[in-house]
């Protein structure tokens, strides 16, 4: 008689634990926590409330290229997920080894793809020339479907970048700030930009993109916004022991009271020459941000500094910048400040 082995585990199966009501709610908790991490995209999410057509039109670029991208991202997700059910293995699913080629198959991989980097490739482009600096229609949104609007005026800033302060020129003014950008509302701002030492990126995220300021280089921008108000701008681009405090202050006024405050900086005792500039641009670590003011500013400095870059000059940081820190502006401080409204 042959004996019959039975090759069965006879070990005990471990008991499923029954979902406690505390389990169940660590589970819920788990579930809600991306939501939770997107209540920071509230309102104090400055990329989703742009002033002005430049950055109204950065963000419907934005928004309508995402929208495109998920043309590809959802449906590929959803492809996944059912593939993934409908033919795993303990389902059985029909298998044909016969299989070759499915025209709809191949204009479904290679025509859906390629029709979105049409659309994207068009939205690229269209972006590119609605916020053209150099295009005085960029600012009157006609490139984003709205109807073009005049600009009353315009205003000439030169921006120079140091380390680690930001320096604003008003040629026609014949005026300047440290860290302090103040223009009026209403007006189309052109911004002609260089930098004294390294690349940084200028930024104000609810009023004008972001873009490269290049030693030796000269870099267009331009912005309007419509209505007073107080932003925050700051360098985008990682720049040495004081990047994190190259910040500035960008003050929309009302017409009248950007002219006073024009006067009232017209009448700042420190004076601002390319002499006064070699001082200035020696690395400053800036951690309070303080503004300073200057009357009689050089209406050509940018092109002083321009050259003088372009020939060689360097503001070479200490290898002891850490320890110094705060740093001080050679005229730090508050210099015929305007409380005017903003």
């Amino acid at each position: 008689m042959v004996g019959v082995v039975d090759v069965t585990n006879s070990a005990e199966p471990h008991p499923v634990k029954a979902a406690t009501p505390a389990r169940r709610r660590r589970a819920s908790w788990l579930a809600v926590l991306p939501l939770l991490l997107l209540s920071a995209c509230g309102t104090e999410y400055r990329l989703f409330h742009p002033v002005g057509p430049v950055a109204s039109a950065e963000l419907h670029y934005t928004v309508l290229n995402t929208a495109v991208m998920l043309l590809i991202i959802v449906p590929t997700t959803i492809a996944t997920l059912v593939f993934a059910l409908r033919y795993r293995k303990s389902r059985n699913a029909a298998y044909d080894p016969t299989f070759s080629h499915s025209l709809a198959l191949e204009l479904a991989m290679w025509g859906g793809p390629l029709f979105i980097v049409v659309i994207l490739t068009f939205c690229t482009y269209s972006s590119v020339f609605a916020v053209n600096p150099a295009d005085p229609q960029a600012l009157g949104g006609s490139k984003t479907g709205a109807a073009a609007t005049a600009t009353p005026g315009s205003l000439q800033v030169d921006v120079i970048t140091t380390d680690w302060q930001w320096i604003f020129v008003y040629p026609q003014q014949k005026i300047a700030t440290i860290d302090d950008l103040v223009v009026p509302q209403g007006e189309t701002v052109k911004l002609e930009l260089t930098s004294a030492t390294v690349t940084n990126d200028f930024y104000i995220p609810q009023v004008a993109p972001m873009i490269d300021v290049m030693p030796g280089m000269r870099t267009l921008d331009a912005f309007q916004v419509n209505r007073p108000g107080n932003y925050e701008g700051f360098s985008a681009d990682f720049s040495g022991a004081g990047f994190s405090w190259m910040q500035f202050a960008t003050r929309i006024m009302a017409p009248a009271d950007f002219a006073v405050w024009v006067k009232q900086t017209q009448a700042a005792p420190n004076h601002l020459d390319f002499a006064r500039f070699l001082k200035l641009a020696q690395p400053t670590i800036n951690q309070k941000a303080e503004p300073s003011y200057f009357s009689d500013a050089d209406p050509n400095l940018f092109r002083e500094v321009y050259d003088a870059i372009q020939d060689g000059q360097v503001f070479p940081v200490p290898e002891d910048i850490d320890t110094k820190a705060p740093y001080p502006s050679p005229v730090a401080g508050k210099q015929n400040e305007v409380n005017a409204k903003s």
